[in-house]
């Protein structure tokens, strides 16, 4: 297993800028690496993917030095499982509400001690011919990632024991989802949202967490971390349409 540089700049305190896929089309992930983003965040939530395209896209994700996690459907071990065997380095795990929430998740990305998830001469183990699987279990439990998604109202009084758990890397609000647990859907700049936006930093802030927050532009993304968020992520599409958007606009002298 490479060495983790999205895990590696969130703990020494640096930013990370990431794009979220939900297409599996590797070479986008070839060009978004080359232009310098940290990681590419693999969509298997809302994203059409089935786990040997996601596979496709992880080791693409290898051949530009980015990293590659995960944004599973869903926290069942067998699912993050098999996300993990591909060689990803690292899962986004959608609805975290609670401390049990969040230590199954560990217990399903990390081997023992610290989890118990399957063990195998998988692709992220070199299929067990490069070492012993004692060995790749030792530094997978090192170079992985557990990055808890808070996106419902729910998780967020529960959150201090949620960054408790051993195990959890960060934590990373989804804004869209945030908004319909407020009874606002896709009203992010709600004054309601933006202020359980601010108590979620706040609190990753005190408690030492890294956090995290999906954006749409680069502005957003400047602005999160001003209030203190060392992980963005933005869509590809949203990429793509801004710079289409961009050269008309240009194009016709606008």
């Amino acid at each position: 297993m490479r060495p983790n540089t999205m895990k590696a700049k969130l703990l020494a305190g640096e930013p990370v800028a990431g794009v979220i896929i939900s297409s599996a089309d590797e070479q986008l992930v070839e060009v978004l690496g080359m232009a310098g983003f940290d990681y590419v965040m693999i969509d298997c939530e809302h994203g059409h993917m089935s786990v040997r395209e996601a596979e496709t896209l992880v080791r693409a994700a290898e051949a530009v030095g980015v990293t590659p996690i995960v944004r599973v459907p869903h926290s069942s071990p067998h699912e993050i499982l098999r996300h993990l065997d591909t060689g990803a380095q690292g899962v986004v795990i959608p609805q975290v509400n609670s401390a049990d929430d969040a230590r199954r998740a560990v217990e399903a990305v990390y081997y023992h001690p610290l989890g118990r998830r399957g063990l195998a001469g998988t692709r992220a183990a070199d299929f067990g011919l490069t070492r012993p699987l004692s060995e790749y279990t030792v530094e997978a439990n090192r170079e992985l990632a557990v990055i808890a998604l808070i996106e419902n109202v729910a998780a967020i009084d529960e959150l201090p024991a949620i960054m408790a758990v051993e195990g959890i890397t960060a934590v990373t609000i989804g804004p869209a989802d945030l908004s319909q647990s407020l009874g606002y859907p896709g009203g992010r700049n709600h004054p309601e949202v933006e202020a359980a936006i601010d108590r979620i930093i706040s609190l990753a802030l005190e408690a030492g967490m890294p956090v995290g927050i999906n954006t749409s532009t680069g502005e957003e993304a400047r602005a999160a971390r001003e209030r203190g968020c060392l992980q963005t992520s933005v869509s590809s599409w949203g990429l793509l349409a801004g710079a289409a958007r961009a050269y008309l606009a240009a194009a016709a002298g606008a």
